[in-house]
Order: structure tokens, then sequence, then C-alpha cells
């Protein structure tokens, strides 16, 4: 989950919702300029976040605190493994994209066991199959892959509340033709994007998040109860070509 700290307690994003609002963002990209198979593409954003279960596990730092998933260790294969299994009931494409996801998040972590080594060359091996079986080229799996990490990292931005003071830019990522993206709140707001990607000169995406009080939390339990028994907020943000 995203964890915000606010002046009555904490603000959070479940992850899946934040896939939800990075697929809005994908879905106002300029149609022109679309990666292949775009729906297909936007369901993978959808779901990359699956394997988030704010309701199970531990979500607690050692202080109490509901803990950011920037602060969560590692963990079991087993739900990396279920996740890329789980995402080929979407689809060959779908599967695709997460199993790049995986890889790209986890590569990293090769040479810590055997266990992610061989699940990391699984992921490689089933890449490779899934291209040949789709008759698609490796460059134009890599640009829908840009596109997804960018509508990611883009809603990641909104929902850990990162855009810059004083009408400063600021970089989002390169996206699936290579272009770099710079984002910019005005000092009325809204939010524009250079160059502009989209399709519409102006539209509006959003996002729910939990508002709890309690600062701090005995138990995982604790936290799961108030979370499901918070107040819900929408976010909003409205985009503008400048």
């Amino acid at each position: 989950m995203i964890v915000n700290a606010t002046q009555d307690g904490w603000e959070i994003i479940y992850h899946r919702a934040h896939a939800l609002l990075a697929a809005q963002l994908a879905g106002q990209w300029k149609r022109q300029n679309a990666p292949v198979r775009l729906y297909e593409t936007i369901a993978a954003i959808s779901h990359h976040d699956d394997l988030e279960k704010e309701w199970e596990g531990k979500h607690l730092t050692e202080g109490g605190a509901p803990m950011d998933f920037t602060l969560v260790p590692s963990g079991s294969i087993k739900p990396l493994v279920d996740m890329t299994k789980n995402a080929c009931y979407r689809g060959r494409w779908v599967a695709l994209l997460i199993s790049m996801h995986m890889s790209r998040l986890n590569e990293p972590k090769r040479g810590e066991s055997k266990e992610i080594d061989e699940f990391l060359d699984e992921q490689l091996q089933n890449q490779q199959r899934w291209r040949k079986e789709l008759g698609i080229e490796k460059e134009e799996v890599d640009a829908a892959y840009a596109f997804m990490q960018w509508c990611d990292r883009l809603s990641l931005i909104l929902c850990m509340q990162e855009l810059p003071d004083d009408e400063r830019f600021l970089e989002i990522s390169k996206g699936p033709d290579e272009q770099r993206y710079d984002i910019k709140q005005g000092g009325d707001g809204l939010i524009t994007v250079q160059p502009w990607p989209f399709e519409n000169e102006r539209f509006t995406v959003n996002v729910e998040a939990c508002d709890l009080e309690q600062l701090k939390f005995e138990s995982n339990d604790e936290l799961t109860e108030a979370l499901q028994n918070a107040p819900i907020k929408v976010l909003e943000w409205t985009f503008v070509k400048s």
C-alpha cells in the first residue's frame, strides 16, 4: 500500500487502486501513437499489482505505523510464481507484460537463492516463447512494456504526492517512443505533461484513498479492521494541454 502522512494520521492508497489509476492514464494516450494491443496492455497495467493484498500479511513497521510499500522486505517466491501463472488466464499478451514486470523488479535479486534464479530463468524462457507464439517482434513488446512502466510511474508520482512545488517540472520517464516526458502542476492545481502525449486536451483521473486517524496499531488485525472501516475519499487530478 502507499502511505502518505497527513496532519491527522495516514492517507492509504491500495496498490491495486494505484494500478487502476495507471490504467486510466493509459486509456488517455493518443491513439495514433499507442502501442500494439492497446486494450490488452491496459488490462495488464490494471492488474500488474494484484500481488499486493493489504488486508493480508504484515503491513506494520516496527513502530506500529502502516508500512509503505517501499519499506516492505522481500518475502516468499510463491506469490510471484502464482501471479505470473494467474496472469495466463487473461491471455498470453497480458501474461507476457506481467512476466516482464516481474523480471524487472526481481532481476536485482538474482544470485540470492537457487529458487529466485530458477524463477527468473523461467520468466525469460516464457517471454521468448510467448513472443514467438504471438508472432510479435521484441521491439514492439519492449515498447508496450515501456508504456506500461510510464503509466505506472506517472500514477505513483500522483499517489505518492511527488509533484514538485513552485510549478517545477519533474521527469516521468521515457515513453514507448523513447521520448522523455515531464510533468508539472500549475498554481491553479491543473497538471500538464510535456510533450503532450494524450488524445484529449483536458481530462480528469481519480483514485480512492482511505483516511486513518490512528497513528499506531498494535497488530495487523487492528490495522486491517481500521482500513475496512475507514472513510473513503476520492482524489482527482485534471490534466490540460499547455
